[in-house]
């Protein structure tokens, strides 16, 4: 539905681990091959955390290069929300962990497990909290380091998924609010499909696996994605009155790139249209839509005022769309 706003983008960074893992590096792990992976996945490369780094550090520098990049200041950032589904404990949290290096005594800090549509959900929470006039300023990061939740055994699953962080400064701008309209659902029956066991050792009367590593069917995940994001695409267009011509940029959770291709296909959005990070960077869960932006703003493709459709989905399953316009300034103009 259409948004009643108060907030915007206005600034961003993102953060990517050194060390890269080919498709060849995992042909010398599990029977693949790198035109296997290509082929049903798109993927060419992603990153991997080292043993010692976990997601509060890939999120701590994606916040710096916010910081150094654009000049702002996160001295009186009122509230952090960090979106992850692989935290370094399970408390404290890594919005703490975030707190603490940048001495923010005066924000709130929680953690948002929407899994790869938690940046979307964190979004539309920060725009919430500000737009109701609750909160000023509010840090947004999202990061994981899904390899350390990763079976390098099931070559089904070890090729898709890699490692970053992105940050988005969101803050109150009445005069020039970002914006536009959501639209979000979920399909907890569906959750069986993609999961990472904990305490519970059944869902629904089915006995889980994995041994607290990720497990996934992606036949059905595939097909429940392509099929409810093209609908959510379709609904939240109707809803902010706006026809496909009028966005610039369409922006989806970068799960595997044919499914990328699949969704705009059946949702009638152009490829060239569409930012995303999976070829060189993997499966990243809620990192995913942050580093295709980056990718836009690297390329020069992603300006100032560009409409974007975001479009997170994923575990739980769950998903959620925003509307927004780009409120970050274009430092190459």
């Amino acid at each position: 539905m259409s948004i009643v706003s108060k907030a915007r983008i206005t600034a961003f960074g993102s953060y990517v681990p050194d060390r890269i893992l080919t498709n060849e590096d995992l042909e010398r792990m599990v029977d693949t091959s790198d035109e296997w992976i290509v082929q049903r996945t798109g993927i060419k490369e992603r990153h991997i955390a080292a043993d010692d780094v976990f997601t509060s550090h890939l999120c701590i520098r994606a916040a710096e290069r916010l910081r150094e990049t654009y000049g702002a200041s996160l001295d009186d950032v009122d509230f952090i929300i960090a979106a992850t589904t692989t935290p370094d404990y399970s408390f404290p949290t890594v919005s703490c962990r975030v707190q603490k290096h940048f001495g923010m005594e005066g924000a709130g800090a929680i953690d948002l497990n929407a899994t790869c549509a938690g940046f979307t959900y964190a979004l539309h929470m920060a725009n919430g909290l500000i737009s109701s006039g609750l909160h000023k300023k509010i840090l947004v990061v999202a990061g994981e380091t899904m390899s350390k939740i990763t079976d390098y055994s099931d070559r089904t699953t070890c090729i898709l998924f890699g490692d970053g962080a992105g940050a988005a400064l969101v803050e109150y701008d009445p005069e020039q609010p970002g914006f536009e309209a959501y639209v979000m659902g979920t399909n907890g029956a569906g959750g069986i499909h993609v999961y990472r066991s904990g305490l519970a050792d059944e869902m629904d009367g089915v006995a889980l696996a994995g041994n607290g590593k990720l497990v996934q069917n992606g036949r059905e995940v595939f097909k429940w994605a392509v099929r409810t994001v093209s609908a959510g695409i379709e609904q939240i267009l109707e809803q902010a009155g706006l026809e496909r011509g009028d966005i610039d940029w369409f922006v989806p959770h970068s799960a595997n790139l044919r499914m990328v291709e699949s969704i705009c296909e059946k949702a009638s959005l152009p490829l060239s249209k569409t930012l995303q990070s999976v070829q060189d960077m993997g499966n990243t869960s809620s990192a995913s839509i942050p580093l295709a932006l980056q990718a836009g703003l690297d390329a020069g493709r992603l300006k100032h005022g560009d409409r974007m459709l975001l479009y997170g989905f994923g575990g739980g399953l769950t998903h959620a769309g925003l509307i927004l316009r780009w409120g970050v300034p274009n430092l190459r103009s």
